[in-house]
């Protein structure tokens, strides 16, 4: 993705590595992925809507549950599953703490990081006293200081890891109840081979795990490179209980075109790389996938392409500039413009759009306010209604407030990095001219980070005046930055959306791979 820049995200692990090995920060990469942005949309959309600072984010839909289950455990302890949300800013990440006694008395803990797709983070030391809970995750660089209320049902606190953010736990008695409906995510056994596998990009020396899945047959077959978006991503580029990538390689390999996909440097099985890696870096990691696969003889090595999401979009073109093996280019909402303008753009879409949903709420509590006033016919009664309704407004807005001096650190750091240089800095479009194989653009019509109209428009122009003859825009309609089918495209309702990619989206991809290569016109 485009900026909606965060820090890391859990990446899918072969079993054999400890899942603390992979999370750099809870507060991960949401977005998507190398996703443009994030820690200062927020700030921006305070500055525009004042009432986002209590309700902007995925709020109650994401904490599911939060007060109606609560556990029959006595006040005085601890054990048992608690869910809280950790802010962080455009989004709320779901944290489950699991706590239990070992035989010997002591208190042991891991902690699941849901819309991250990480279970069982290691806690290292946890101990309970005078009803505060203290936790250490070191791995993570990470603590928590709670204090358990005298019902039982909630842990209110602070969560250390770079910055102090605020972090209440709820008891909860089934953890199954949170875990978000993704109907699209196939499910195994697939009727196709799949392969983990290495290679390296000797320019970096960066080793870089993947999966590779191959149609049924000998073949050979078509194949695709996919490359993330902006931030640390895992090979299935998973956020808020999504994979896009997953389930975008299952629906082309059921057509015939087998996939490659890796983690990023640093995550899974990925070695880490530079700490000035830019665009080009991952766009040598694509090409690297490229020279893996022309070594295998189930891939026809003359149609090899390369599919980049959002940043990744940046990437491909990149990659088929450089090399005579890329065969084709698929760009999903990849930039057509300067990351500059494009994040000036975006500030002001998703700022907008956030606006506007903050509208419809504050209508909506109004409403529910006056019907407080009509049909309380105590005045007292009616007052002490309002006036707990306006405290609980005005503690949602601290902690909003809170969490976004909090997140301050997060996000210098995030912005003042060889990488951000480089992205705002960059123009795509003199890249986008000397690509000479087929290109497919493709965007959603309501896609807030990259805006389509502008965006399209820019890579129509750029391919044009280079004079490729084989290239088609598409822009789809009601789709967002992830190609969810969406109402308004605010990255609110990425996780509140249970589509993970539109079918439109992913025939669209598809339909056109099969017309430029050798794999069979039907899907198995």
């Amino acid at each position: 993705m485009l900026p909606l820049k965060w820090n890391r995200q859990v990446s899918s692990r072969p079993k054999s590595q400890p899942a603390h090995s992979k999370l750099n920060t809870l507060r991960g990469t949401v977005f998507m992925h190398r996703t443009i942005l994030s820690y200062a949309i927020f700030i921006l959309i305070l500055a525009v809507c004042p009432s986002s600072t209590s309700r902007t984010s995925l709020a109650s839909d994401l904490v599911a549950s939060e007060h109606s289950i609560l556990s029959l455990q006595t006040a005085s302890s601890v054990e048992g599953n608690w869910q809280g949300a950790l802010d962080v800013g455009t989004f709320k990440l779901r944290l489950v703490l699991k706590i239990s006694k070992s035989a010997d008395g002591k208190l042991t803990a891991t902690v699941d990081s849901l819309d991250q797709n990480a279970k069982d983070l290691v806690v290292d030391t946890i101990t309970f006293q005078d009803g505060t809970l203290n936790f250490e995750m070191k791995a993570l660089g990470a603590s928590y200081v709670g204090t358990l209320s005298k019902d039982g049902a909630q842990l209110t606190g602070k969560f250390t890891q770079g910055g102090v953010f605020p972090l209440d736990f709820n008891r909860v008695t089934d953890v199954s109840q949170m875990e978000l409906n993704r109907p699209q995510t196939p499910k195994k056994p697939y009727p196709y081979k799949e392969e983990e596998v290495s290679y390296e990009n000797k320019q970096d020396q960066v080793k870089l795990a993947a999966t590779l899945t191959l149609p049924p047959g000998d073949g050979p077959f078509p194949a695709v490179v996919l490359i993330t978006g902006s931030g640390s991503q895992d090979r299935n580029e998973s956020l808020l209980g999504h994979q896009p990538f997953l389930v975008l390689a299952d629906y082309l390999t059921r057509r015939g075109i087998a996939v490659l996909r890796a983690d990023d440097r640093g995550m899974g099985g990925t070695s880490k790389g530079g700490p000035n890696d830019t665009t080009e870096n991952y766009a040598a990691d694509a090409l690297a996938g490229v020279e893996f696969l022309k070594t295998r003889k189930e891939i026809n090595s003359k149609q090899i392409g390369l599919i980049g999401h959002s940043e990744g979009g940046m990437a491909a073109p990149m990659a088929a500039t450089k090399s005579n093996d890329v065969a084709f280019i698929v760009l999903m909402a990849g930039p057509g413009i300067s990351g500059e303008k494009l994040l000036t753009k975006q500030i002001g879409l998703i700022a907008a759009a956030e606006c506007e949903k903050e509208v419809e709420r504050a209508v909506a509590d109004g409403q529910q306010l006056m019907t407080t006033v009509v049909q309380e016919k105590d005045d007292a009664v009616a007052r002490q209604k309002l006036h707990e309704a306006a405290v609980k407004r005005a503690e949602a807005a601290k902690k909003k407030i809170d969490a976004q001096l909090a997140n301050a650190d997060a996000q210098s750091a995030a912005w003042a990095t060889t990488w951000f240089r480089y992205f705002l800095s960059y123009d795509p479009r003199p890249t986008l001219m000397k690509v000479r194989v087929p290109v497919l653009a493709i965007n959603g019509e309501k896609d807030l980070q990259v805006p389509a109209k502008q965006d399209l428009e820019a890579i129509d122009q750029a391919l044009k005046a280079a004079g490729n003859k084989d290239y088609k825009i598409v822009l789809l309609p009601n789709l967002n930055h992830l190609f969810q089918t969406t109402r308004t495209g605010a990255p609110s309702e990425y996780a509140q959306i249970e589509e993970t990619f539109a079918p439109i989206a992913l025939q669209t991809i598809g339909d056109w791979i099969v017309a430029h290569t050798t794999a069979p016109t039907h899907a198995n």
